[in-house]
């Protein structure tokens, strides 16, 4: 998918990470761009490309230039269709418990970036597919895209979060009929049970998740960070013990100059220009 709506930046502005094999990373200006790239199987996660989207991540995390990701699939078919089934036709319950759990460490990392990350879904979303994106910040869905949990027709439940996540998103009674079904959704519906944040145009998609983050990024950073890790911490925990980490984190903040910078530029009418300290 081209990302030529954000504007061309000098050579030493732009990174990529060489050693990747299924993956493509760049970055331009504040923005890495995560393109899961194994389009002829409609970019299924092998074990390999598990360690290659850690890798970028881990990338994206350590950059201090990159202030937000956006990850999407190479093609216009699959964003990740799954699991790469090759791989687990064969599998053992206890390399399977080891393969479940390394692909969980690679979401958490996803979700717990402390840097908004969002899911340009551009086609099939599918198993560890759809586990991914529901790892990322946001969602913004491509008309035609394809959403579901269909692991129970192999055999297994999902194993990278989609038991976890999907309810918290979506409510334990949908998250249950698509997991126990293994119903594929359309875009559409996605977006009407709060599986995906917006639904657009195919040529709109990398535009559209790019004006988000230009949107994010224009606040302040930290401020932004701390807002992620409220809403990520307190989803685990009790009401009480979510409310006293806001006030912690809220209170963290108050101390930045940021503050004063937000506060200032609203009373003086102007645009408030942030250097997240």
């Amino acid at each position: 998918m081209a990302v030529s709506a954000i504007p061309s930046t000098p050579a030493d502005q732009v990174g990529r990470a060489a050693t990747l094999t299924n993956v493509l990373y760049e970055k331009k200006g504040p923005i890495a761009y995560v393109t899961m790239n194994r389009p002829k199987v409609l970019n299924a996660l092998s074990q390999h490309a598990w360690e290659d989207l850690r890798t970028a991540f881990e990338q994206a995390r350590d950059d201090a230039a990159v202030l937000g990701v956006i990850l999407t699939g190479a093609g216009d078919k699959a964003f990740i269709a799954g699991q790469d089934i090759s791989e687990l036709q064969h599998v053992t319950p206890v390399v399977a418990e080891k393969l479940s759990r390394r692909g969980q460490a690679v979401l958490d990392l996803i979700e717990n970036l402390d840097k908004p990350v969002i899911a340009a879904v551009n086609g099939f979303a599918l198993g560890g597919g759809c586990e991914t994106a529901m790892a990322c910040t946001i969602r913004v869905s491509a008309e035609h895209a394809r959403f579901g949990q269909p692991e129970v027709k192999l055999g297994i439940p999902p194993g990278a979060g989609g038991t976890q996540r999907l309810p918290r998103l979506v409510g334990k009674g949908r998250a249950l009929q698509m997991i126990l079904t293994g119903e594929v959704i359309s875009a559409q519906e996605a977006w009407r049970i709060g599986l995906v944040n917006e639904v657009v145009p195919a040529g709109e998609l990398i535009a559209r998740c790019e004006e988000i983050l230009r949107q994010i990024l224009a606040n302040a950073p930290v401020a932004v960070r701390f807002a992620l890790e409220a809403v990520n911490k307190g989803m685990e925990t009790s009401l009480s013990t979510g409310l006293l980490l806001e006030a912690s984190v809220f209170a963290v903040c108050a101390g930045t100059e940021d503050i004063r910078e937000g506060t200032a530029a609203f009373l003086e009418k102007r645009a408030a220009h942030f250097h997240g300290r």
